[in-house]
């Protein structure tokens, strides 16, 4: 049996990576992918936390957690695919489209 500090602290080395490349990356994409690591994470801890607690109802905000980054990843794909679309560039420096 795997005791549930391992799975806490693979949850924090994923969520420190995601930081990492959502701070470093200047690619959307990939910050984007940065993003999509930080809630799966937290979807992870949220996991552990209810198998800890003998609690399984975390598994019904893991549910709601995929069902809004399922969303935002519809929605966000499809800005990043117009950003293209209009810049030629996925770099975060040189797409100014939101700002005005």
């Amino acid at each position: 049996m795997i005791p549930v500090s391992w799975y806490l602290i693979l949850s924090a080395v994923l969520f420190v990576l995601g930081v990492a490349g959502f701070l470093i990356k200047r690619n959307v994409i990939t910050v984007f992918m940065s993003i999509e690591l930080m809630l799966n994470a937290v979807n992870l801890s949220f996991v552990a936390f209810g198998y800890m607690l003998g609690d399984y109802n975390a598994h019904i905000f893991v549910f709601f957690v995929m069902v809004v980054a399922a969303a935002e990843a519809a929605v966000g794909l499809a800005i990043i695919m117009l950003m293209y679309h209009n810049r030629k560039s996925l770099n975060v420096d040189d797409i100014e489209l939101l700002k005005f």
